[in-house]
């Protein structure tokens, strides 16, 4: 990896206060960050910085919100994410740019779909049978070893269980603390996309970390705990990064419309009207 410019880094600092806005309890940012990582240090390699600093606020999450945690819901849900995370590391040996791209855009489509549904559904009954808990299982642990882009599903999952704000976030806090443990041995040793270079990097990153920890825990105490509900099953800013041509292409998703837009003369397609 060569040595970011002062642009680049400071696109990485940024993408790093928003992972510890994120791991606080404000949700809906993960793609952003993962783009903006992507887009400065390339994809794959991105992935293994992103590692250590997830720890970071993970570590901070179950701290913080220790009293609020829900095991039985983990015990449900992480088996089949480890799974997802074994089907994701011998994908991702041989999965190419394009293919990655497309196939993010899809899933957070998807999981977008999936969380209008529920929302929307007149039938609001807590999901009990086995089949919700492992789908969501598989697809989070999936995409969270290809792209650290798991948070669309556990929040599907969680939301569907009706769980309060600080309970929501304290189990979603160690679900992620122990599924990302479970990752680190695979980017060591079977993508080695974490070493003594990532980890450098990823400790110049650490303060932009603690810094927006702080002020998501802020943000989060001035938010009701209705609100939060319909802020994270209503409104999502979605980035997909073309890391070959440095394009970036965004969906807006509102509760009036849905679109997509590409930077460059080309639109990819449209549907809805942009507000």
């Amino acid at each position: 990896m060569s040595e970011p410019t002062f642009f680049n880094f400071t696109i990485a600092a940024t993408c790093a206060f928003l992972l510890g806005v994120s791991k606080s309890g404000i949700k809906g940012i993960a793609s952003l960050i993962v783009t903006g990582l992507a887009l400065v240090y390339g994809a794959k390699n991105s992935t293994g910085i992103l590692m250590p600093l997830l720890l970071v606020g993970d570590i901070f999450a179950i701290t913080y919100y220790k009293r609020y945690v829900q095991k039985e819901y983990i015990i449900k849900l992480l088996p089949w994410i480890f799974i997802g995370v074994l089907i994701g590391v011998v994908g991702g040996n041989n999965i190419t740019e394009d293919l990655f791209k497309y196939g993010m855009a899809f899933i957070i489509l998807f999981s977008v779909g999936l969380m209008s549904y529920w929302e929307n559904k007149k039938d609001k009954k807590v999901p009990s049978h086995w089949s919700f808990s492992s789908s969501m299982g598989l697809l989070a642990g999936f995409t969270t070893m290809i792209g650290n882009l798991a948070g669309a599903f556990s929040n599907i999952y969680f939301l569907a269980m009706r769980l309060p704000k600080n309970n929501f976030i304290g189990t979603a806090a160690w679900l992620f603390f122990l599924t990302n443990s479970f990752k680190v041995p695979f980017h060591i040793w079977s993508w080695k996309t974490i070493n003594s270079e990532s980890i450098l990097i990823s400790l110049q990153l650490v303060p932009f970390v603690i810094i927006g920890l702080i002020t998501g825990i802020f943000l989060v105490k001035k938010i009701k705990n209705d609100s939060y509900i319909k802020y994270k099953y209503k409104k999502f800013n979605i980035f997909i990064l073309d890391s070959q041509h440095f394009d970036v292409e965004q969906i807006n998703i509102t509760e009036k419309n849905i679109f997509l837009v590409k930077n460059t003369s080309q639109e990819i397609f449209s549907f809805g009207e942009e507000s």
